[in-house]
């Protein structure tokens, strides 16, 4: 059992998890390869936050069911929906055989051994708070960006989420451990970095050196070489002026803000548990709107949470206008286990669901149309990611995360992924924006 297969589902904690467990497996002498049929262990690491990625995950390993047990194969369920569902994923999927939380990769050679003694159901499911900043090994797949998770868990509690019971209680890494981690990243010549935490900005340094996330962000973007930090993500309520103040004063801290509001009408924030109001939200965006930087500001926002009135998405409409978001994340609400919110009743049928989903994204579509309208003849520093074969472009990003598709002026050079041009913006879409490189 020495080439494994891992697929990854959800956000990027997952896929930095996954490259975590990619470190810990080669560390261990397994070879990676591209598909499930040419693997000995087949891993799926999963995302638990919408019942449609469950679903997604479960149907995969349907897929493999009849060749399980003629193959040799060890499947294996990591991440959310591992920690989740624990160990009835073995009634569900009887050809699994490893199952096992995101806080307990670090157990994982040990774990397999005891699969290859014989043992048919394994799991490694504790929530360790020591155990969870312990990974040795990543091998990171972008060679020019590359993750730190500095904080683990959620204490907030919120009614329809997953993450305290599938992610534990917030824990956070020292601050020496997040800038030594850095400052290795910059000298293998990485010059992007973002900070992970499903709350990062609730960070509580536990060293003596105390640092919060402001101070951690600012340190970070000190370190030489590195040319951009991001974070994600935020919680409103812990969101605090001093983290635009380190933007305004250093501007390797890239002019882009996360900020899940979720709803715009303070009733429905109630229901979910949110732990601020509207007023509250907007007085976020407004330090944003105010500071030196043109900050890009997105979020996520579901649609007909339990008891949701017509004029609570209304209020959610108008709240998406005043702010006017550079891009938005948008969901139907979906019910999860072991959460508050199972005990409301009052719940919102199906299509009313997807009308205002619907209503939502295009109002969002028209406001992303303006804004990106907004950036043409203005000049922006790209990351260059590839080459577009499709388009005959060259796909870059800026430091406010937007998408930036650009042509070469006469006689220059290509880029590399990884290089920084300077692109003047010459059209947009909802989605993106276009231009040509210019020399410096």
């Amino acid at each position: 059992m020495r080439t494994f297969y891992i697929e990854t589902f959800g956000c990027q904690m997952n896929v930095h998890d996954s490259e975590k467990v990619i470190g810990t497996l080669n560390q261990q002498g397994y070879s990676q390869v591209e598909t499930p049929e040419e693997a000995e262990l087949v891993l799926y690491n999963t995302c638990s936050i919408r019942d449609k990625a469950e679903q997604k995950v479960f149907h995969r390993l349907d897929q493999f069911k009849k060749a399980a047990g003629k193959n040799g194969k060890v499947y294996g369920v990591l991440g959310c929906v591992a920690q989740q569902e624990g160990e009835r994923i073995f009634d569900r999927a009887p050809h699994v055989s490893l199952v096992v939380g995101s806080a307990s990769y670090t157990k994982l050679p040990e774990l397999l051994v005891q699969i290859e003694s014989g043992e048919r159901r394994v799991t490694g499911l504790s929530l360790d708070t020591e155990d969870t900043f312990e990974t040795a090994y990543t091998r990171r797949d972008n060679p020019n960006k590359a993750y730190i998770t500095i904080i683990e868990g959620c204490d907030k509690a919120c009614a329809y989420c997953v993450v305290p019971m599938t992610r534990g209680p917030e824990r956070s890494r020292t601050s020496e451990s997040v800038l030594e981690e850095a400052r290795k990243i910059a000298a293998d010549g990485y010059t992007e970095i973002q900070l992970l935490g499903q709350n990062v900005n609730s960070y509580r340094d536990p060293s003596p050196a105390g640092m919060n996330f402001a101070q951690l962000m600012n340190a970070v973007g000190q370190v030489p070489c590195l040319r951009r930090v991001r974070f994600t993500t935020s919680h409103p309520r812990a969101f605090t002026k001093d983290i635009i103040d380190a933007m305004d004063e250093n501007p390797v801290l890239c002019n882009h803000v996360h900020l899940p509001v979720q709803s715009g009408s303070d009733r429905v924030l109630h229901a979910m548990q949110r732990l601020y109001t509207r007023d509250e939200y907007l007085r976020r965006i407004e330090w944003m709107k105010n500071s030196r930087r043109n900050i890009a500001i997105t979020t996520d926002i579901i649609v007909g949470f339990c008891g949701e009135t017509d004029e609570d998405f209304e209020q959610t409409l108008r709240l998406i206008e005043e702010v006017e978001y550079d891009s938005m994340f948008s969901f139907k609400y979906s019910q999860r286990p072991n959460t508050p919110a199972l005990g409301l009743t009052e719940h919102v049928p199906e299509e009313e669901k997807s009308r205002r989903l619907t209503i939502l994204q295009e109002k969002q579509r028209g406001i992303q149309m303006r804004r990106n309208a907004e950036y043409i003849g203005e000049r922006h520093e790209v990351m260059v990611e590839y080459f577009n074969q499709a388009t005959g472009q060259w796909v870059g990003r800026t430091a406010q995360n937007k998408t930036l598709n650009f042509t070469l002026g006469e006689g220059m050079a290509e880029p590399r992924a990884g290089e920084y041009r300077d692109v003047v913006v010459t059209r947009s879409g909802p989605n993106s924006l276009a231009g040509e490189a210019v020399r410096v």
